[in-house]
């Protein structure tokens, strides 16, 4: 057998960094074998350290719409570098992306830039109960919300696939104060209210949750979590940072037509590089210091690269709707083609998609929730993991993450995702 680079890397890391990875879906253990090692990336290919090429449909977890390595967001970033990396001061451009996802995104008045989707979050949920002075909020089973220890209770991706859903080192007095309900069910959240109230300042959720595979919410699901909110005096809190600017120019609240108070977002606001962010209602946001009493800082908050590129991409996606028709279209144009093949092939599974995300699922039950994701055949997805990698197309490594595509994916491309897939169904099943 053959000795890979990524292999002599992978066990050189393994030395250094905890399993050898930097994120715990990257170890591949949900899908069997050792991680790829990629050198770079362009437009729909990746590119490993043995100059293997590879269509991916993850694009870094979603921000990369316009394909891997713009032209466009590269020259602003070394443009950027030219005036320095790192000042820890404010600059111009902070305010014109800031002003710029205000006008896109119907929820934010007012937003804060920091450096990830985690820090979003964890903030966003300390504003709101210092907005409302309560303690306790609701959560979704099987929502990533990025690490914070609130948030890993019943959590998705990573913790799914590490098998450890409840993190040991969250206490039992954070985790009391975080209450869990179902995806998709009101009458849970109506129940939970209920038991505690009162005591609820927010309740936050993937609009469209992509953290244990793609889910779509259930017609009136959203608008029913909006009107219990308002009833109670809830900040209801949407975690866009995968589908904010992705499902449209404003995000799943645009697209459903529902606005939450919050909304926290990352990922493609930094053009593939590390940012995040969190806004809302100016009465909400006013409480943030230095305008109100709740802390929050980031010396790299803000930071020149970052909003270089974010902005270029923000710029770009708001003077060019178009590109939400076109990625719709190679949506639809990639699932359209994929049932095509389970039916040919006589095979009943479940496909989840939206706009330029799916997530087919091995199992032929109806996917709503946390509990009916979990009923998937996560053994048979590794196998057509690994059928699709050996074809040279590279899937998120783990059942329970959607894919996301990019606006590089041509029909020629589609058509070689297309065949991979059919082959690599064939191959599972023979």
């Amino acid at each position: 057998m053959q000795i890979t680079r990524s292999k002599i890397l992978f066990e050189k890391a393994k030395n250094y960094i905890p399993g050898g990875v930097n994120s715990p879906v990257r170890a591949f253990r949900a899908v069997g074998g050792d991680p790829i090692f990629i050198k770079k990336a362009d437009g729909a290919f990746i590119y490993d350290e043995d100059d293997n090429a590879y269509i991916e449909l993850i694009n870094s977890w979603g921000p990369m719409i316009l394909g891997h390595n713009n032209p466009m967001i590269k020259e602003a970033v070394i443009k950027a570098m030219e005036n320095g990396t790192s000042f820890g001061a404010p600059t111009a451009r902070e305010i014109e992306i800031a002003e710029l996802i205000t006008q896109m995104v119907p929820s934010v008045e007012k937003i804060r830039m920091v450096n990830s989707g985690t820090e979003a979050t964890m903030s966003a949920i300390r504003v709101a109960r210092g907005f409302t002075g309560k303690d306790k909020f609701i959560k979704m089973e099987g929502h990533y919300h990025g690490h914070g220890d609130s948030f890993l209770i019943s959590a998705g991706s990573g913790a799914i696939t590490m098998g450890a859903p409840d993190s040991p080192g969250v206490t039992k007095g954070t985790a009391k104060d975080t209450l869990l309900a179902p995806y998709n069910d009101l009458v849970a959240i109506e129940n939970l209210v209920t038991a505690n109230k009162n005591e609820i300042a927010a309740l936050i959720l993937e609009p469209v949750p992509g953290n244990m595979g793609l889910v779509l919410p259930k017609e009136g699901y959203l608008e029913g979590l909006r009107k219990i909110c308002d009833k109670e005096g809830i900040v209801l809190i949407f975690d866009e940072v995968m589908t904010g600017f992705r499902l449209a120019k404003g995000g799943a609240q645009e697209l459903f037509g529902v606005t939450p108070d919050m909304t926290t977002l990352g990922k493609i606001i930094g053009g593939g590089l590390p940012v995040g962010a969190y806004g809302g209602k100016k009465e909400i946001m006013e409480h943030v210091s230095p305008s109100g009493p709740v802390y929050q800082a980031g010396t790299l908050s803000g930071n020149p690269i970052a909003m270089a590129a974010g902005l270029t991409m923000l710029q770009y996606l708001n003077s060019h709707p178009e590109t939400y028709l076109q990625l719709n279209e190679i949506g639809d144009k990639l699932t359209t083609g994929i049932n095509q093949s389970l039916s040919k092939l006589g095979l009943k599974y479940t496909l989840n998609h939206l706009g330029s995300m799916y997530s087919l699922f091995f199992t032929d039950k109806e996917i709503f929730d946390f509990a009916s994701a979990k009923q998937s055949d996560t053994v048979l997805f590794g196998k057509y993991f690994q059928a699709m990698l050996k074809r040279g197309i590279y899937l998120a490594p783990s059942q329970f993450e959607s894919l996301f595509l990019s606006t590089s994916l041509t029909d020629e491309l589609i058509a070689k995702v297309l065949q991979a897939n059919e082959e690599s169904l064939m191959e599972i099943h023979s």
